[in-house]
């Protein structure tokens, strides 16, 4: 299942260059976000593909970082600095993202390795199955960790739902309506990654992360195809 992760990389790259490549030519902060937010969505899954290998720490550490942390919180950012209007309220927001996201790799980066849960790491497992055994979490950490996801995929998921309802009550431009469906659609699946695991159904982890990537690019190009 680990060679998921590698199509799930590629696929999140493209999605990225796609993404950017508006942002190039259109301008727009809430690209930027995504497109960044992207690059964490496959830095996790990237390393995923290492740790499939082999176990190293700086993997772990970034896959836990990406992963685990930063992914959803910044795709939602990138929601929140296209709905928001109010002056300076996103602004506000993208500072708190900021300075969490640098907490959050200070934690990690500085968060110890058991050596003996490294040694017997077995890479034909998933990493999500293994990580608390081998990297030491803090109360602040496992705190950050549930709130960025909470707020990310209540941002990116919400905020798509929402776009969906203006669209579908104004009975106006169909393929936004569909493209915010398949974004909420594939915002939510990677979300439920530990709850797959939690229950035992780990392939599935594998399963939702490359399915939500595939949603969301879609939902993408389907809300942006009028406007090129």
């Amino acid at each position: 299942m680990h060679y998921l992760s590698l199509f799930t990389t590629l696929i999140t790259f493209a999605f990225c260059i796609a993404v950017m490549a508006r942002y190039t030519h259109r301008g727009g902060l809430h690209l930027l976000f995504w497109g960044f937010g992207l690059v964490l969505y496959g830095l996790g899954t990237l390393t995923e593909v290492w740790l499939g290998f082999t176990f190293n720490e700086y993997a772990l550490k970034i896959w836990y970082l990406c992963g685990a942390m930063l992914t959803a919180a910044w795709l939602g950012q990138g929601t929140i600095n296209l709905l928001v209007r109010k002056a300076g309220l996103a602004r506000i927001f993208n500072i708190i993202l900021a300075v969490v996201s640098a907490v959050a790799f200070l934690l990690v980066f500085s968060a110890a390795i058991n050596p003996e849960a490294a040694a017997a790491f077995d890479p034909s497992a998933p990493a999500s199955t293994q990580y608390k055994e081998i990297m030491s979490r803090n109360g602040l950490t496992i705190l950050l960790t549930i709130l960025l996801n909470i707020y990310g995929t209540l941002t990116l998921v919400g905020g798509a739902i929402y776009s969906a309802y203006l669209f579908w009550r104004k009975r106006v431009l169909a393929n936004r309506l569909l493209g915010n469906i398949l974004i909420a659609a594939g915002g939510l699946l990677p979300a439920m990654g530990g709850t797959f695991v939690a229950a035992g159904m780990v392939d599935m982890l594998y399963i939702s992360e490359l399915a939500g990537v595939i949603l969301m690019f879609i939902g993408f190009l389907q809300a942006t195809a009028s406007n090129n």
